[in-house]
């Protein structure tokens, strides 16, 4: 959709105007200590809390009501293919930074995008914003995997979230090595931007982090069946990956733990129905007899 993404009009061929809005998800802490929590589950900070999709999608309805009166509006938050960033930033919010993701002055790199495109003519000039990334380079030096082959370009099939939310299969154990705790998305080159100081925390009471979503033990995620993970999940972006990319993710979490302790659980999964899962406990099981063998 690479054509679409560069024209709107493509996507609706009505369409001439657009209001993109941001909204600050932050922290209340800088989240980076806690992938030294090796016997917990790091989870992206985005998805501790309620899906953003349904938050973000009832406030542009909102913004679409205000502005229609026999006008054309539709609302999209990651739902089409869109180039919220590019247009973000012709639209004043921040500007694209070297981890591709969005910056902002006041709110740092911890922002959602939507989208409500009009085909209203609106003649007010915008002020795009200028980069201020300078020199910095540490978005690019953190990533775990490595994956920015250069400023400004990223290599998904190095990105951590790429492969704990997208990817279906078995992961390549030279990777699953570099991932640590994390077992849904990765922050990194989000919470080590420096432009997160002028960052206040999100006042938005949805964007709280729940109980389950906030550094949950190893040891009770392998407890989950498939029933208690979309009852845990419900209304949760996590829910969306389905429960066998999630506990292949919790797997290669254990593996990475080194935890003698986890061993007994990870070998239920070694009996699955669900051939990754069963590659994946092997793998795991491995793992840690390698790591205590030393």
């Amino acid at each position: 959709n690479a054509e679409k993404r560069a024209d709107a009009r493509l996507l609706w061929e009505d369409v001439r105007s657009a209001f993109v809005v941001s909204l600050n998800y932050a922290p209340e802490f800088d989240p980076m200590p806690q992938l030294s929590f090796e016997h917990h589950g790091y989870i992206s900070v985005y998805a501790r809390h309620l899906d953003y999709h349904d938050i973000m999608k009832k406030r542009l309805r909102d913004v679409a009501k205000v502005v229609e009166n026999n006008i054309q509006c539709r609302v999209y938050v990651d739902t089409a293919p869109l180039a919220e960033k590019p247009m973000a930033m012709r639209a004043g919010i921040g500007w694209q930074g070297k981890h591709t993701n969005l910056v902002s002055r006041e709110f740092g790199s911890w922002l959602f995008l939507g989208v409500v495109l009009t085909d209203l003519e609106i003649e007010q000039e915008d002020f795009p914003q200028k980069d201020h990334c300078g020199s910095c380079r540490k978005c690019l030096d953190v990533c775990p995997t490595q994956a920015f082959t250069q400023p400004y370009v990223l290599d998904v099939r190095r990105c951590i979230s790429y492969w704990t939310i997208e990817y279906k299969g078995f992961v390549p154990p030279e990777l699953a090595r570099l991932f640590g705790n994390r077992i849904y998305g990765c922050d990194d080159c989000l919470a080590v931007c420096p432009w997160n100081k002028f960052a206040k925390a999100s006042h938005e009471i949805s964007f709280h982090a729940r109980e389950i979503c906030d550094m949950p033990k190893l040891e009770r995620l392998l407890l989950l069946d498939e029933e208690a993970f979309r009852s845990l999940f419900q209304k949760s972006p996590i829910k969306r990956i389905g429960y066998v990319r999630f506990i292949r993710n919790v797997l290669i979490a254990c593996a990475n733990s080194g935890d003698m302790k986890l061993l007994e659980l990870i070998e239920r999964y070694t009996h699955s129905v669900h051939e990754i899962l069963q590659k994946t406990a092997s793998f795991a099981r491995q793992e840690i007899l390698s790591k205590n063998e030393k």
